[in-house]
């Protein structure tokens, strides 16, 4: 297990730099792989997502929710683009194949 232990508040913590919680984590974004555009808004997600045969999803208020058809595979995103994170991102990777990929933000 790579990582420093942290003393804080009376507890010892394990802060891993690239998991997103320790001081030297950098943000990750997600980019669409044939434009090279960095997906910064739902608003682009949902274009890319639905030029891909995804459809949206309306039943529940506090998700943003994309369904393909042709497969079991659905998409279950936060209401709020700033609690969008790197386990969404890398759920979005896996279910569209080589459409989208994970990088550390420049």
């Amino acid at each position: 297990m790579a990582g420093v232990w942290v003393f804080k508040d009376g507890v010892y913590r394990l802060e891993n730099p690239g998991d997103g919680q320790g001081s030297n984590a950098r943000r990750k974004v997600l980019v669409h792989t044939r434009s090279n555009d960095v997906i910064n808004s739902y608003d682009v997600l949902a274009e890319k997502l639905s030029s891909l045969g995804w459809e949206r999803y309306y039943d529940d208020p506090d998700l943003l929710q994309f369904h393909r058809r042709s497969t079991t595979h659905l998409i279950s995103l936060p209401r709020d683009f700033n609690r969008f994170k790197s386990m969404h991102m890398y759920d979005i990777v896996v279910k569209t194949r080589s459409e989208f990929e994970v990088r550390d933000e420049q």
